[in-house]
């Protein structure tokens, strides 16, 4: 399983859920994470708006499920334990 966190540093929510995102990488340490920077990272290929930030969980390379906006740890958490 692959998770892809798109963000800006301009972006107060992204800021605020980078811990949440850095305990993850912690905790399961099975998942490998990519980080995408929305300004500078071209990401066109993942259909992002203007809606920061955006966490996309991949399964065999194709894309299982999609968190936008700011959310908290138990709703990233609760997204993981239902794949």
């Amino acid at each position: 399983m692959k998770i892809i966190r798109i963000s800006s540093m301009w972006c107060p929510s992204c800021l605020v859920t980078k811990r949440y995102f850095d305990d993850l990488k912690e905790r399961y340490k099975d998942i490998e994470y990519i980080e995408y920077d929305y300004d500078i990272d071209d990401i066109s290929k993942y259909n992002v708006k203007d809606i920061l930030p955006v966490v996309i969980v991949f399964k065999n390379d194709v894309e299982i499920m999609r968190l936008i906006g700011e959310n908290n740890l138990k709703d990233i958490e609760k997204m993981l334990g239902e794949i």
